[in-house]
């Protein structure tokens, strides 16, 4: 299965490199925004660095969306994962387009609302991940995961 990795830094990319355990025995391809952090931890993986800022600011939007043609095109990949944030909905929207199976990931800091970028990609998404059942009693076609730390 080849795998697309879409996120923001920081937070976000740290909520992907958590799920190390399902994504890395699998072919991949990172989408997340060039940083000290990021550069270092993806140092020895295939990375297409997003441009910057994301929210409110349309020219990088579109220069997004034409990086995800580009990306998804040239790597085909079976599921396009994401944690978000902003540069995740163009990834996810085309994706989706384009026959991939696509999977948000929403913040354990969401509990009663989910985010705009889950919102805005919620009609693209095969599955929608939520950590609260809060927030899966609004969305029922969310599905529910534990973080490891509740166990």
């Amino acid at each position: 299965m080849k795998v697309l990795l879409v996120c923001s830094s920081g937070g976000h990319f740290k909520g992907l490199q958590q799920l190390r355990p399902f994504w890395e025995p699998h072919e991949r391809v990172w989408v997340t925004f060039k940083s000290a952090t990021t550069q270092a931890a993806l140092s020895e993986e295939t990375v297409y660095w997003a441009f910057s800022p994301t929210n409110r600011n349309l020219p990088n939007f579109f220069r997004n969306l034409l990086l995800a043609f580009q990306v998804i095109n040239q790597n085909q990949p079976d599921l396009i994962i994401s944690t978000g944030a902003g540069v995740a909905v163009p990834f996810l929207i085309l994706g989706k387009l384009l026959g991939c199976k696509t999977a948000f990931i929403e913040s354990v800091t969401r509990i009663e609302t989910l985010s705009l970028s889950a919102r805005l990609t919620l009609p693209f998404l095969s599955v929608l991940y939520v950590q609260w059942p809060q927030l899966q009693a609004r969305y029922p076609q969310a599905e529910l995961i534990v973080p490891q730390e509740s166990l």
